[in-house]
């Protein structure tokens, strides 16, 4: 099995329960972690048996510019279930990252993980 990682996704979105969240907009950083079954790919050493990295970008940019999702837990299901659905992958975990939320206190960030195989 290969596990394909691409990590600091960095994408504006308008996603909150806030209004201003909605208006304005803020970062969301995607780490998402794909297994894929199929070992094409290492052997052949060719795009067309891979899962395109681009591919994966344009799907995580595609919903998240598609709904306006008030919780995090609802955008990274959406991204994990298309991911899933859409590519030859066997399961899919995707962390959502807000770096500039605020919520009174210093913070890094806020995050929710979505781990997705198909089963749920």
């Amino acid at each position: 099995m290969t596990e394909i990682q691409l990590h600091g996704l960095e994408l504006y979105g308008f996603h909150g329960v806030l209004p201003e969240e909605r208006t304005d907009g803020q970062r969301f950083v995607f780490d998402i972690d794909l297994k894929v079954v199929d070992e094409r790919a290492a052997r052949s050493d060719r795009i067309e048996d891979a899962v395109d990295y681009r591919e994966v970008v344009s799907l995580v940019r595609e919903v998240s510019d598609g709904t306006a999702f008030n919780l995090l837990e609802a955008l990274a299901d959406a991204v994990a279930r298309a991911l899933h659905d859409r590519l030859p992958i066997v399961s899919v975990r995707v962390r959502v990252r807000k770096p500039d939320v605020s919520l009174g206190l210093p913070i890094d960030y806020s995050a929710v993980v979505v781990e997705f195989d198909g089963t749920r």
